[in-house]
């Protein structure tokens, strides 16, 4: 049997979103954008509740599409507030569309958001050797400095705990525990 952070192991969703996309680098725009949106949505919520609606989410906005969640109508917005296979919460429905014309400025000033938020890094994920749970932090120094830029440019529901998340989501950071399997499948060091 393999040796698994203890966090995924309550549920089937959770086991397979850790064993193939928590901690994998991520550089594809859409994929980059369709986190910053769950992650933003998970705010004051469980990540497992997030994940049992990602299906959902994805057809109420559009396969996340930025340039389409950009231009959102207030009629687009009140349908959003009704659909039950999403958090119904206007203020991070009005985020998702403020992220995504926040995400097209970026990608249009700087060439893409992969390039953006990976340069805070150096382009590498940063290889952190935790043995428990407990040892790994909430938010970090640059989640903070991450978090106070996007913010700069115009997103929101992007505090450094978000940031943090979304850092671990798409592999940033690996912060999966020493013990687990794919500690080192993902760069990690003995």
């Amino acid at each position: 049997m393999l040796n698994r952070c203890e966090w995924c192991l309550k549920d089937d969703l959770y086991l397979h979103y850790h064993d193939h996309e928590w901690g994998v680098p991520v550089h594809d725009e859409q994929k980059l954008f369709e986190f910053l949106i769950l992650e933003g949505a998970q705010a004051g919520l469980s990540w497992l509740t997030v994940l049992r609606k990602r299906e959902s989410y994805r057809e109420a906005f559009d396969g996340f599409d930025p340039c389409k969640i950009a231009n959102y109508s207030q009629e687009k917005i009140f349908e959003l507030l009704n659909n039950f296979g999403i958090i119904r919460n206007r203020l991070k429905i009005e985020a998702t569309i403020k992220n995504a014309q926040a995400f097209l400025r970026i990608q249009e000033k700087i060439g893409s958001f992969d390039r953006y938020i990976w340069d805070f890094v150096d382009g590498r994920t940063l290889q952190n050797r935790f043995d428990t749970l407990k040892e790994i932090p909430a938010e970090t120094e640059i989640s903070r400095i991450i978090s106070k830029d996007m913010k700069k440019r115009g997103f929101s529901f992007v505090g450094p705990t978000i940031v943090y998340s979304h850092m671990q989501a798409t592999g940033m950071v690996n912060d999966h525990l020493v013990g687990c399997h794919r500690y080192l499948e993902l760069g990690g060091t003995v």
